[in-house]
């Protein structure tokens, strides 16, 4: 954490976040979905951009984060730019940060309109995990490199003789996507992992999933997500207009029958307490000031400070922990002083780890280099208000932007004046996003 102590940087341009929107977040369910990750950025930000006071030209730089890119999209951003009437003469980029990757393009823009080289920035974030494509094994991929490389009927027929049943069930991508290459523990077991350190109960994480759903549903219900979530229309015409992978109603105790999918029989992590694999895209709208007055804007939010961390990828859901802790530091303010939290629900383990971490007072001194009073306890009315990723799903590029957009709104809804947007990031990273109301 020495890199806390790095200066605040000065004659910073001020960055609003001015309007943003999101798709529904559809579930997937073992086939691919409606939308490719480039259908999804256009169904929201085609009626973002038309709700706007400046025409798409204005836009300086469109960001995009996007980590399952089909092999039909290359580069999503600039496809997605196109397709949304944006000049061809924007520069557009994809940004792949696991699942930061919806707040990288965030970050992107913001540091971009800082430093004065964009006024306006277009910066989102698009999965669809449905369309997550299937990987042979690598004994399949050496069968096929030799019958086509087989010259004569004698060597085709050799090659042939070496197929194996095996080779013909391929291996969906996510699963190779979701366990990391230096560890090799999946996402699931790194929150096992918390769980045993933090003593994260079984009860404990039910009890946190079934309150995320109930938020959700009771957010929907009294209206807080219009105007942010708008409908998706499919090519054959089906509507979305909600996130369909809540559960209202949902209770620990039902939860309870649900059993442990990555340590079995004992572990604490289930298909319930867990976020789901899920369909969706996000767009923000940062501004300059100059944007700002030029166009008669509105700021919802104004950027104050982001920070990225690194940390051991076996316990990568301490991610937020560690870079929430980085940007308190370096904007020497304390946790109480944080009104709201959105931190990105990848497991009810692993967020109720990270509240124990920032509230341990050894650990804040000794680990997240905090200085007394600096840390304490997120109280559970201020995080995650309207539910989070276990309810409405972890479509893995878009979450960061997602979170960064509804704390925002949030905010300016309850009257709030600090909040911060952070996550975890598989491979052992941290990242966080600090958030005032304007």
């Amino acid at each position: 954490m020495s890199r806390a102590a790095e200066p605040i940087r000065l004659n910073r341009r001020p960055v609003y976040l001015v309007d943003g929107a999101r798709t529904p977040f559809i579930k997937a369910r073992g086939r691919p979905g409606p939308f490719s990750p480039v259908d999804l950025a256009v169904q929201c930000g085609r009626p973002l951009l038309l709700r706007q006071a400046f025409a798409p030209d204005a836009i300086d730089l469109v960001v995009l984060g996007c980590v399952n890119v089909v092999a039909e999209e290359m580069n999503p951003a600039r496809v997605a730019a196109l397709r949304l009437g944006i000049s061809d003469e924007v520069p557009a980029f994809t940004v792949q940060v696991n699942c930061g990757s919806g707040m990288q393009s965030i970050d992107t823009a913001y540091r971009s309109i800082e430093d004065g080289t964009a006024d306006i920035v277009l910066a989102g974030g698009a999965e669809a995990l449905s369309h997550s494509p299937l990987v042979l094994t690598r004994g399949a991929v050496e069968w096929f490199a030799e019958l086509n490389g087989a010259r004569s009927a004698t060597d085709r027929l050799k090659a042939f003789a070496g197929l194996r049943p095996g080779f013909l069930k391929p291996v969906i991508g996510l699963e190779r996507g979701l366990t990391d290459p230096i560890t090799d523990l999946n996402m699931g077991q790194t929150a096992e992992k918390l769980a045993h350190l933090f003593g994260i109960s079984r009860r404990e994480a039910d009890e946190y999933a079934a309150e995320s759903h109930n938020r959700l549903d009771a957010a929907t219900k009294a209206g807080h997500l219009k105007g942010e979530m708008l409908t998706a229309i499919a090519r054959d015409g089906q509507v979305f207009d909600h996130d369909d992978g809540v559960r209202p109603g949902s209770s620990a105790d039902t939860l309870a029958k649900l059993k442990p999918v990555f340590e079995k029989p004992f572990g604490k992590v289930t298909a319930g307490n867990s976020s789901q694999i899920t369909d969706g895209a996000s767009w923000t709208i940062l501004a300059s000031e100059e944007a700002v007055e030029k166009h008669g804007l509105t700021p919802i939010a104004r950027i104050v400070d982001s920070a990225w961390d690194g940390l051991d990828p076996s316990i990568m859901g301490l991610g937020p922990a560690v870079s929430a802790a980085l940007l308190l530091k370096r904007q020497k303010m304390s946790l109480s002083e944080i009104d709201l939290w959105e931190l990105n629900e990848a497991f009810a383990a692993q967020v109720l780890s990270c509240v124990k971490a920032l509230a341990d007072p050894e650990l804040g001194r000794t680990v997240l280099d905090l200085d007394e009073g600096q840390g304490g306890e997120i109280a559970r009315d201020r995080l995650n208000v309207d539910g989070g990723a276990i309810a409405l799903g972890h479509p893995v590029g878009t979450s960061g932007n997602r979170i960064t957009l509804h704390l925002a709104n949030t905010m300016k809804r309850l009257g709030k004046k600090r909040g911060i947007a952070t996550q975890c990031i598989g491979g052992g990273l941290g990242g966080a996003m600090l958030l005032e109301a304007v």
